[in-house]
Formats: structure tokens, C-alpha cells, sequence
């Protein structure tokens, strides 16, 4: 993977982060989280206008943790997403 920070930048972002508290980094990772699973939720409604609340949680459950099951796992989970939106 390419880098495109000088060492020397990348050397004074870790010294400012580490000079936050652990909850200051919490909160700013919770917060990065939040605004990745905005945009990647828009993305998907914009590739998929009228998207249903049920196609929209597979398709983000297959873009998040898509690599990280089997197939035969996968379809247990979709199909569970799919009859458990409802009573979200």
C-alpha cells in the first residue's frame, strides 16, 4: 500500500493522538464509525433507490462481514435479517 504521509507528519499525528485521553479516542473512533456507516448506507440507498429496510440491512451485513462467513452461513443470516426486520 502506498503511503502518501512523510514520516515525519505521520510521526506528529501519533504524538497528537496519544496526547488525547483513551475515552477522547474512543469517542473519536465511535464517531469515524458512525460517519462509515452513514455514507456506506447512503451509497447503497443511492445504487438502490426504494431499497426495502430488509434488502438494505443484508446488503450492509454482506458489505461489512460478507468475507467473513461461509456461504451456507451467509444464507442463515440473511434469511434471519429478512424475518427479523420487521420487528426492528
Amino acid at each position: 500500500m502506498k503511503k502518501d504521509t512523510s514520516p515525519s507528519m505521520a510521526k506528529k499525528f501519533r504524538e497528537m493522538l496519544m496526547e488525547k485521553t483513551g475515552e477522547e479516542r474512543l469517542m473519536m473512533g465511535c464517531s469515524m464509525s458512525t460517519s462509515c456507516r452513514i455514507l456506506v448506507t447512503q451509497a447503497i440507498q443511492r445504487n438502490h433507490p426504494g431499497i426495502s429496510l430488509a434488502e438494505l440491512r443484508k446488503k450492509l451485513f454482506l458489505r461489512y462481514y460478507g468475507k467473513e462467513f461461509s456461504q451456507e452461513q451467509k444464507e442463515r443470516i440473511l434469511r434471519h435479517l429478512e424475518k427479523t426486520t420487521n420487528r426492528v
